[in-house]
């Protein structure tokens, strides 16, 4: 271990954020070396969460943002953020999840995260939550032909007592679906654009 230089070690930490474990591996040694060397050259050590972050998004971030440089672009990203404020769940840390029962507004959405942020589609994931007197087949098969999305990126569906009656029955004859994708740093810079706005 004493032969690692400085330049090396940032390389390999800060650069390629390989984690203390691994390098303490790679050169045979305990992990308490490795934090020793590293307060030794003044090299800031990852939180948990940053690190956590880092082991599941090895390749840097699974997102892009992309500045809205055309009016429409700019509407979407406006709408976006809005529908976040307005139906977003900000308590949730570590993923972007909006749920609604109007398909419309789930499409909005789902187009700001895919050209605003360059999220891939196949990264989204759709929580849905009915009532026990709906028809689980019919209402998912609505929602991924309406969507465009297979059912391989529907997770278990949530089944609630049968409704009252009303207008409410009418609303949510489809149920509420929630978009899902999981990422805390997404997360973050959207609701801290939000707090700025």
């Amino acid at each position: 271990m004493s032969g690692i230089s400085e330049k090396e070690l940032r390389s390999l930490y800060l650069a390629e954020g390989r984690s203390v474990s691994d390098i303490a591996r790679k050169f045979r040694c305990s992990e308490s070396r490795i934090n020793y060397w590293l307060k030794k050259f003044g090299i800031p050590k990852r939180s948990i969460s940053d690190a956590v972050y880092q082991k599941h998004n090895p390749n840097g971030d699974p997102f892009c943002f992309s500045q809205p440089n055309t009016l429409e672009r700019a509407f979407l990203y406006g709408l976006g953020m809005g529908l976040y404020w307005g139906e977003g769940t900000k308590a949730s840390k570590t993923a972007v999840r909006l749920g609604n029962s109007d398909p419309r507004l789930v499409k909005a959405f789902i187009s700001f995260l895919e050209q605003i942020y360059g999220i891939r589609r196949e990264k989204l994931r759709f929580g849905l939550i009915i009532f026990s007197d709906m028809d689980e087949e019919r209402v998912r098969t609505y929602w991924q032909k309406t969507l465009g999305f297979s059912a391989k990126h529907f997770m278990k569906t949530t089944i609630k007592p049968e409704r009252s009656g009303g207008t409410y029955t009418r609303k949510t004859e489809y149920g509420v679906l929630t978009v899902y994708f999981n990422n805390s740093k997404l997360q973050k810079d959207i609701c801290d654009t939000i707090k700025g706005l």
